[in-house]
């Protein structure tokens, strides 16, 4: 008989001893790219450590009002992908993001990846840590 082991494994059968190296669960797919874990591509699993600036969610809520989103008719040209340099001069600051999907909220980044954001989303009545990657995003503005 086997010997009963009620550990968690991971994909190539290796236990897991400690639970601080379980990877993040993929309930959420596409949201950090280039994997879950940090140093593989994605921002880290918990808020980031401080660098000199505010490295928990904002004290406050965002602003009361919603900006208006910059028209991008004219040009005829689509964005397909925001760029890590521009939106990381919005970091530690209020931001309103449109999505792909006219989907729109206010966010507090405080992580800039290559391919990815991470920070604190407003839900209406709290701040929950969020994570997005930067080809969903359709246009931002910084207040």
């Amino acid at each position: 008989m086997y010997q009963a082991n009620y550990g968690i494994y991971d994909e190539y059968g290796n236990m897991y001893q400690d639970y601080r190296q379980l990877p993040f669960f993929p309930f959420l797919p596409g949201i950090f790219p280039g994997g879950n874990t940090p140093g593989q591509g994605g921002p880290p699993i918990g808020p980031p450590p401080g660098q000199g600036q505010q490295s928990g969610p904002p004290t406050s809520p965002p602003p009361q009002f919603v900006p208006q989103q910059a028209s991008q008719s004219g040009s005829g040209a689509q964005l397909f992908a925001v760029d890590p340099g521009s939106i990381r001069g919005c970091l530690f600051r209020f931001t309103y993001i449109w999505l792909n999907r006219f989907n729109a909220f206010w966010f507090y980044p405080t992580y800039v990846g290559r391919r990815s954001v991470a920070g604190y989303r407003w839900t209406g009545f709290n701040w929950v840590y969020f994570g997005i990657d930067l080809d969903r995003i359709q246009s931002f503005t910084c207040v």
